[in-house]
């Protein structure tokens, strides 16, 4: 197994330590895990920067390396919470740093962040999604420093906001110039778990858009739980891996040094 997101006390929003991480996935038996912390600046409605210190969080990564290996491969990796105004200094700060993988998400939108109600206020459903996938699009425009896309339809993860979800076929438009975009550019989308714990019934993506992805030529895609506790590590992993085999992907992605590879799904 393979888990490309996983947080540690390095996140602002993430109490345990790499190594409390790193014990968790070995209990599940992980061959690689890939730490990607939140960086965030200017985050939601209070400004909040999640940014973490790249000196001991390497450090920290090499000691981890040291100490476990031949038992769990470790790597390093960032999630680069995306506003556009800010690609010039996220891209400074990637530039920076040799991280094995980089996410790009956006947690978001006109300033917002997507977890606060005020960005739905005043609107209706269907406006609220091309809001927040018009704001991806231009992200991905402004920042094509990262490898793959997380937690695409973010969106969904908020129902509690939303008066329903829509089907794909409402805003097709928007989204096949999403996933084209992501193609042409030669990255990747992740199938990101933690919709069922956030209780969605679903992952990030949805079915529909993973099977749009496929049929548009999507192929680069990376697994990761999102997890912020050691028990969430590779969780719903094997039904993941399932749901894909099912649409017709026959590979999930990992990354090292910033260079795909390409796992076949058994």
């Amino acid at each position: 197994m393979y888990d490309f997101h996983v947080h540690s006390s390095f996140s602002g929003d993430c109490k345990y330590t790499m190594e409390d991480m790193l014990k968790g996935a070995l209990q599940k038996g992980v061959k690689q895990i890939c730490f990607t912390d939140h960086l965030d600046f200017e985050y939601g409605e209070d400004l909040i920067d999640f940014v973490f210190d790249t000196a001991d969080y390497f450090k920290e990564i090499n000691r981890l390396k040291y100490n476990y290996k031949g038992i769990i491969d470790v790597l390093s990796g960032v999630e680069v919470g995306m506003q556009p105004h800010l690609a010039k200094k996220k891209n400074e700060f990637i530039n920076a740093n040799n991280f094995d993988f980089v996410i790009m998400s956006i947690h978001t939108a006109k300033g917002k962040g997507i977890h606060e109600g005020s960005f739905y206020k005043n609107k209706n459903v269907k406006d609220v999604y091309y809001e927040y996938y018009e704001e991806l699009l231009l992200c991905i425009d402004t920042l094509t420093n990262f490898d793959v896309v997380g937690h695409i339809n973010l969106i969904e993860r908020h129902q509690n906001f939303l008066e329903k979800t829509l089907e794909i076929k409402e805003y097709l438009d928007v989204i096949e110039t999403v996933l084209n975009k992501i193609i042409d550019l030669g990255k990747g989308i992740e199938i990101n778990t933690s919709g069922i714990r956030y209780g969605i019934n679903s992952f990030h993506p949805n079915t529909d858009i993973l099977k749009l992805y496929k049929n548009l030529g999507g192929e680069i895609i990376t697994f990761g739980s999102d997890a912020h506790k050691p028990e969430d590590i590779c969780a719903y992993y094997k039904e993941a891996i399932e749901l894909l085999k099912s649409i017709g992907y026959r590979y999930i992605t990992i990354y090292k040094n910033r260079k795909p590879q390409f796992i076949k799904i058994e």
